[in-house]
């Protein structure tokens, strides 16, 4: 540590003072630290979601769609922590196994949506010319439809289900995913790395594989952790409008719609599954953002 030399102003005489050390908590670091605390909030809130979901028919939790006489109980202790529906059904159970239905969209539609944007991104970003022209005409062609009219249409062809849910909020993630691997990939084709690759004789399906798609797939993961939440949001809409799953299968859209003819007398009917749409949402969004930041460090090192 740096001394400063600093006058004694009773004796005269010098002394060696210690330097004043600025505190490294600087507001930059105070941000960081507070986007990780909520990115771990986060992480812990998404898995403990799909724990539950995954293991609902083996915990002690009454059937989701079994009909008793506590006709909108309110909640508290009891056999109904949550409260109870308008058909006396136990919300913690319905909340929970409804979580089965947002969790298989989210992730079965964005894991969907990935694999087809980034191959199509990634093989319209490395090729160029004709290719590139016909996959951004496709991926402009998905993005012309209105989604609410393209779920619509999509639910009325195939009926409403969890299926139809997950291919029809896929395939209007495909361009999202499409345009940043196709990016991503553009600036990364002229790297040092691909150019040796490909003084070495490697193939162009080798190095998008073996050397493209690493690269790739760090800012892809950023955006796929935000278009789960934004899929978990688009299923409740769905739900909420009837063209989700069909009851009596649980879903917090479904729930919301029950529950919003009874609002004033039972208010705990929307702000329970709305709580759990919230908490899952901003979990999701957190994540996103704490990835997107160490991406960007790791990138400026």
């Amino acid at each position: 540590m740096t001394d400063l030399m600093r006058q004694d102003t009773t004796g005269g005489a010098q002394r060696r003072l210690p330097a004043t050390v600025a505190s490294p908590l600087t507001p930059r670091t105070t941000r960081r630290r507070r986007r990780d605390i909520g990115a771990f909030v986060g992480a812990a809130w998404i898995l403990a979601v799909v724990v539950t979901a995954l293991t609902a028919d083996w915990l002690p939790l009454p059937d989701p769609n079994e009909i008793t006489d506590d006709f909108s109980a309110t909640p508290g202790w009891g056999p109904h922590p949550l409260g109870t529906d308008s058909l006396g059904r136990d919300l913690l159970s319905r909340c929970i196994h409804g979580a089965r239905v947002s969790m298989a969209v989210a992730i079965g539609g964005t894991a969907l949506a990935m694999v087809v944007g980034v191959a199509l991104g990634m093989i319209a970003g490395f090729f160029r010319g004709t290719v590139d022209r016909v996959i951004s005409l496709v991926v402009n062609f998905l993005l012309s439809f209105p989604a609410l009219i393209f779920l619509i249409a999509l639910v009325a062809a195939l009926g409403p289900g969890l299926s139809t849910l997950v291919l029809g909020l896929a395939l209007l993630g495909i361009p999202n995913f499409a345009r940043v691997a196709r990016a991503n990939t553009m600036a990364f084709a002229e790297r040092e790395f691909v150019m040796a690759a490909r003084a070495l004789g490697a193939g162009p399906w080798r190095i998008l594989v073996r050397e493209l798609l690493a690269n790739v797939m760090l800012p892809v993961m950023s955006l796929a952790l935000v278009v789960m939440a934004t899929l978990v949001v688009a299923e409740g809409s769905l739900s909420f409008l009837g063209l989700g799953v069909p009851p009596p299968t649980p879903s917090w859209g479904g729930m919301l719609a029950a529950g919003r003819e009874s609002l004033r007398q039972y208010p705990h009917l929307v702000l329970i599954p709305s709580l759990f749409f919230f908490l899952t949402v901003y979990s999701f969004n957190k994540l996103g953002d704490s990835v997107r930041g160490r991406i960007g460090r790791e990138s400026s090192i």
